[in-house]
């Protein structure tokens, strides 16, 4: 779990400053390049939506790890939205409340615990 946890802080870290040199160098409004590059059916518009994908993936899986409450939803929101570090800083969150059980991790305390009875 060191190994997960220094990956998770490093890519909070290079995630955090590349964003911040590119906003100081763009401004804010990602959504005219991301979508732009899309439109424009280049490799780099390829990339955004295999991108946008895996940010589809991430929501979605967060708000189903909280079995869909409004909380979760909105955490789902906020992995869709804020990317890699927002989904590694959760994932630092939960390592700590789940004690590095994956299996809690993964599928949330009340549905790890529910197989563990299922399986006894």
């Amino acid at each position: 779990m060191t190994a997960l946890r220094i990956l998770l802080v490093t890519v909070i870290a290079v995630v955090g400053v590349y964003t911040a040199i590119v906003i100081a160098e763009y401004g804010i409004n990602l959504f005219p390049y991301f979508f732009g590059d899309m439109a424009a059916m280049t490799w780099a518009g390829q990339f955004n939506m295999d991108f946008l994908c895996f940010l589809v993936f991430s929501g979605t899986w967060l708000a189903w790890r909280h079995q869909f409450s409004p909380a979760g939803c909105a955490i789902g929101v906020g992995g869709f939205f804020l990317g890699a570090p927002y989904l590694s800083a959760y994932l630092l969150i939960q390592l700590g409340r789940t004690q590095g059980d994956v299996a809690a991790l993964l599928l949330g305390p009340e549905r790890a615990a529910a197989l563990r009875g299922a399986a006894a």
